[in-house]
């Protein structure tokens, strides 16, 4: 099995895998987009909102700001986010204020919404890690692939949690341990199995 780069920027990633089967190919795709986890903004509390948008609307569209995962995720860490602004104003992504110091927005330019004058908004907003197989908000990416001449032409792009080589990585680091659990559980049946033929 084979791996070529073909092109690399921090949002897209396009590379060619030989040696594989359609089987395997498919796996590293459904892997890549909906089994790495990643950090996205599950729970906002609203203090105050004087605004023409409800609550829902201002939680939805703050639960899909992309974040920043770090690498290492584990299950029970949470990232506290802030935001309070006062109109009139445009309000963006980056003024979701981290408590954390790596677990942050990943782009600061995405609109959230508008306040007119004098209208306030606060809240506070909890992220945690979760699987694009749950909810597309924890999604990581897209991974598609044409296969020629028995090879995948692989395109990725990250929502910018992380960068699409990383994105692949993580998938494939997830995938091996997976194959280790299966192997030591085959043992294990194997074991048991000859157990009971000695028994008899």
């Amino acid at each position: 099995m084979d791996v070529s780069i073909g092109s690399e920027d921090n949002r897209r990633m396009a590379f060619t895998l030989t040696g594989a089967r359609t089987g395997f190919a498919n796996l590293v795709r459904r892997y890549a987009m909906n089994q790495v986890p990643v950090f996205a903004i599950d729970k906002v509390t609203v203090y105050e909102n004087t605004s023409s948008l409800f609550d829902e609307y201002i939680a939805h569209r703050v639960g899909l700001v992309p974040l920043k995962t770090p690498p290492m995720v584990k299950d029970d860490e949470e990232a506290l986010f802030t935001l309070e602004a006062t109109g009139p104003a445009m309000i963006y992504s980056g003024q979701l204020a981290s408590g954390h110091d790596k677990i942050k927005v990943a782009t600061e330019k995405i609109p959230l919404l508008q306040l007119l004058t004098d209208q306030n908004l606060r809240l506070e907003a909890k992220a945690t890690a979760g699987i694009g197989r749950k909810h597309a908000k924890w999604q990581a990416g897209l991974a598609a692939y044409e296969m020629a001449n028995d090879e995948f032409h692989f395109k990725v792009e990250s929502f910018l949690q992380m960068p699409p080589r990383d994105m692949i990585g993580r998938a494939a680091d997830l995938l091996e341990q997976k194959c280790g659990e299966m192997e030591e559980g085959l043992k294990a049946i194997k074991a048991e199995a000859k157990g009971k033929k000695k028994e008899e």
